[in-house]
């Protein structure tokens, strides 16, 4: 395998003309789609990948300055798909690679059909007029614990922001499905609307009766069939 592929534990699984890509949330791996790949792979070739600093990653490999930014696993993801020939593929993100991926798409909407995101946000921390669910001294607390304590991880993605221009025309080309539980301690529910709003482009926003944060993992019954409708189909407007 290539050392990309290495690096972040690249499997491509089933076969098809289209990819789908899974890309997995902070604190967790790509293990957290085992409920949702085996509806995939008899029809799309599945492509699973963990970002650097997850699952059983070279710790090495990792550095601060690359990731202090939501560009540092855009550009990670940008690697993986053109080392695996990856183009115009479904994406499906939860969390922080959900947005890494706009990103992404932004710098290459060559490589993109279509996102469906989960459970994401731009930037937890309130600021100004932007409501993201958390005051900065909040969050400061939970990266204290982290420090303590490497498994109280469920809210690493803190504080991580998009910096590209979401005006750019790259952004039109494709479309976007953003899901939300009714009940996300980490993400308000007002965050499926702000992204939908302000991503441009075609999107759609769709609300599940589910609770947490991870709700392809706590509520695969209700989530699967969902996501492989938006998968199947181009729904957004």
């Amino acid at each position: 395998m290539s050392t990309v592929g290495a690096a972040h534990n690249v499997r491509v699984l089933g076969s098809g003309e289209t990819t789908v890509v899974l890309g997995h949330g902070y604190g967790t791996d790509q293990s957290v789609w085992k409920h949702l790949v085996p509806h995939l792979v008899d029809q799309y070739k599945v492509l699973l990948y963990d970002n650097m600093g997850a699952g059983s990653t070279n710790p090495d490999y990792y550095d601060f300055d690359r990731y202090s930014s939501i560009e540092g696993y855009a550009y990670d993801l940008i690697a993986i798909l053109e080392e695996f020939n990856v183009q115009k593929c479904i994406y499906v993100g939860h969390s922080l690679t959900a947005m890494a991926a706009t990103a992404a798409s932004i710098f290459r909407q060559d490589l993109f059909h279509k996102i469906i995101m989960i459970s994401s946000s731009p930037r937890l921390v309130n600021s100004g007029d932007y409501f993201g669910g958390f005051e900065q001294k909040e969050i400061d607390q939970v990266l204290a614990g982290m420090e303590k304590n490497n498994t109280c991880h469920d809210l690493g993605k803190a504080a991580l922001v998009v910096g590209c221009d979401m005006d750019s025309e790259a952004v039109q080309e494709f479309s976007r499905t953003l899901f939300n539980s009714s009940k996300d301690v980490y993400v308000p529910h007002s965050m499926g609307e702000y992204l939908n709003k302000n991503l441009g482009g075609k999107s759609i926003v769709e609300v599940m009766p589910t609770e947490g944060h991870l709700p392809h993992l706590s509520a695969p019954e209700v989530t699967i069939p969902v996501l492989l409708r938006h998968i199947h189909h181009d729904i957004a407007n």
